[in-house]
């Protein structure tokens, strides 16, 4: 086979950009095992500079690559943003299309669609200003629903997401969601079952893994709760005591989602199962590939290494 030059753009400027970092190392290590990859690895620096291993600048415009990955979570990777430029250049990558992923990443408009697909939704509104009347809105909101959890609309699953207890007033924590970006979204807190599931494609084919489950004791997952060394949450590749109905709901509400949306190569998609009813939590188009995160653990529990998984997605391009 031909050999391919291929980019992995790794960093970002968000606050995971630590995280990619570990990522990349993962997708690395699966790279170097195929023998017709020639790799070329940049970063992204916080500041917004393209460095590559050797720390020097580099120029995309000035390279020639048969298909990029970029492993970057949050800006500018999962937001759309690369992915436009990609586009504009002519170079293949993989993961969602420009469009799909600032979908996806706007969790106010991932609730609208979902809603417009069929796929159930927490209880939820979100305020597109901090004045008095959007104030108001959301503290009936507050006193209807009791605990609520109050995000910023366009980041991570854990950064800008804040718990507000029952009876406290949630103006500030409001306020400190908008530092974060323009709109936010407001949600009746859950006591659920956090499950996730890996769906990707396989030789042209929808592969779709067995629920996974993250057990959070605090039943806060935080950034600090995820990725901290310290943290208490532990995770199970297959989840236990589900019902097959359950199992079946999830993966139907994830196939609608996958092509509804147009997702494209892989993504997770999160449901949180609350006594009998499951609702949508977030759907993840660039999901985290670090020693614990699950879309990779639970891939390989379908059948699929993800060594195998890059191979033929890069050989279709």
């Amino acid at each position: 086979m031909k050999s391919k030059n291929i980019l992995l753009v790794c960093g970002g400027g968000s606050t995971e950009h630590d995280v990619s970092l570990v990522s990349v190392k993962h997708i690395k290590d699966c790279l170097t095992k195929l023998p017709f990859i020639n790799l070329t690895t940049v970063e992204i620096t916080k500041s917004g500079e393209w460095l590559d291993d050797k720390g020097q600048t580099f120029s995309l415009e000035a390279k020639k690559f048969d298909f990029a990955i970029p492993c970057i979570h949050g800006y500018p990777g999962e937001t759309g943003d690369i992915q436009s430029y990609f586009e504009m250049l002519g170079i293949p990558y993989l993961g969602c299309n420009s469009e799909t992923s600032k979908m996806c990443f706007n969790k106010i408009t991932t609730k609208l669609w979902a809603t417009a697909l069929g796929v159930a939704n927490t209880p939820y509104i979100f305020l597109s200003d901090f004045s008095e009347i959007s104030l108001q809105k959301a503290k009936d909101f507050c006193q209807k629903n009791g605990d609520v959890v109050v995000k910023a609309s366009n980041q991570g699953s854990s950064v800008g997401c804040f718990l507000v207890q029952k009876d406290h007033d949630p103006v500030e924590t409001i306020k400190k969601a908008f530092l974060y970006s323009p709109f936010v979204l407001i949600e009746k807190r859950l006591h659920p079952r956090e499950l996730e599931i890996s769906v990707y494609e396989f030789n042209g084919q929808l592969q779709l893994s067995y629920p996974g489950e993250i057990i959070c004791p605090s039943k806060f997952y935080s950034y600090e709760e995820k990725y901290s060394q310290v943290s208490q949450t532990t995770t199970e590749t297959r989840a236990s005591n589900l019902t097959a109905e359950q199992v079946k709901t999830m993966t139907d509400y994830a196939t609608k989602l996958y092509h509804g949306l147009k997702i494209r190569h892989l993504s997770r998609i999160d449901f949180f199962l609350d006594n009998e009813n499951i609702y949508l939590n977030e759907i993840n188009t660039f999901p985290g590939l670090t020693p614990i995160s699950m879309f990779p653990k639970m891939m390989e529990a379908n059948g699929h290494s993800f060594t195998d998984f890059l191979a033929q997605i890069i050989k279709q391009h």
